[in-house]
């Protein structure tokens, strides 16, 4: 139980040593990840369409 206590409290302390990002990055931060998947998925949706057409050519 001891060990339990001592990890709890360490972490306590770690976590107060972090620095959280303001409500501003988060939204930003989110908002460039969301971009970054759009344009991954419309790259790849292409890909995928060019390529099933090629294929649909030879076959």
């Amino acid at each position: 139980m001891n060990k339990i206590s001592q990890f709890l409290k360490e972490s306590r302390q770690e976590i107060k040593k972090v620095t959280w990002p303001t409500r501003e990055e988060t939204i930003r931060y989110s908002l460039m990840v969301v971009a970054a998947s759009l344009i991954v998925a419309v790259y790849l949706g292409g890909l995928d369409y060019v390529i099933q057409e090629i294929v649909q050519i030879f076959t």
